[in-house]
């Protein structure tokens, strides 16, 4: 068990815990923090950049719980070299993706710091959350897109080669039309963060079921983190409504897992502290 996972079993007595968002009456409360050095470098991103994605990667956790973001509290570490424009360019991010969304900004705290640190927490209204835990067993398991274009350029990053400003990695694409209209005919659902392996894991402890691959998925694919496509799973009598709503959204569909009695857990080395 990496450390990530096991502090977090240190509040596991709380049931709310353990999905993307806690759910408390009719509101959804999600949070990410995004940190310079450890989810980005700043030659890597402008800004603006930064300040975007740092948003999109929390909106999408709302999303998968079939809730609308609606609020938004911002914690920025500033470093004190920062100019008023260097400010206004993280500004203009953090406004972009609240515009976008429809999202109010209504508070936060900023504080000096030596490097960039952000914390996000999105409020968002759900009559409906979707969690992780509703999987059953012979429900199909499907994600979205095509995995392995983050890790792929983050490699690149790390070896000072240059990436396109449209890549999933600098500008995460979320598909939320698409989710809200399928949500009320799934069991289960999450975002791909940490990769699909370790995600598959969450899902697996969360629902008590484990994962019958219809086919293989290697290795690179399967722990390319920070896709922020949607893993979800389904009954199958819902399959062709299902993909009548992704040809419709031009959404790609991959069903390549059964659910099944037992625990999935992958080999793949786990990239958490």
């Amino acid at each position: 068990m990496n450390k990530e996972d096991y502090f977090i079993k240190q509040f596991s007595k709380n049931k709310i815990i353990g999905d993307d968002g806690a759910v408390i009456g009719k509101y959804v409360y999600s949070q990410d923090a995004f940190f310079e050095n450890v989810h980005f470098k700043k030659e890597w991103m402008s800004l603006k950049q930064i300040a975007y994605k740092s948003m999109i990667v929390n909106i999408s956790d709302a999303i998968v719980m079939n809730a609308i973001p609606k609020y938004a509290l911002l914690s920025v570490a500033i470093p004190k070299t920062y100019s008023n424009e260097d400010l206004k360019e993280l500004a203009k991010g953090f406004k972009k993706a609240a515009m976008q969304f429809d999202i109010e900004i209504i508070g936060g705290d900023t504080i000096s710091n030596e490097k960039l640190d952000i914390s996000i927490t999105i409020v968002s209204k759900t009559n409906k959350p979707v969690y992780r835990n509703g999987i059953k067993k012979n429900d199909l398991v499907c994600f979205t897109g095509t995995l392995g274009e983050s890790k792929r350029d983050l490699n690149r990053l790390f070896n000072n080669e240059k990436v396109s400003n449209k890549s999933k990695f600098i500008k995460p694409k979320l598909k939320q039309d698409f989710f809200y209209e399928i949500a009320p005919l799934i069991n289960a659902a999450m975002d791909i963060s940490d990769g699909l392996f370790f995600d598959l894991e969450k899902l697996s402890q969360q629902s008590k079921v484990g994962f019958e691959f219809f086919y293989e998925i290697d290795e690179f694919r399967g722990t390319s983190g920070e896709e922020y496509e949607i893993l979800f799973a389904f009954d199958e009598k819902n399959k062709n409504k299902i993909e009548e709503i992704a040809k419709k959204h031009k959404v790609k569909l991959n069903i390549f897992a059964k659910a099944k009695k037992g625990k999935y857990e992958t080999k793949a080395k786990k990239h958490h502290f």
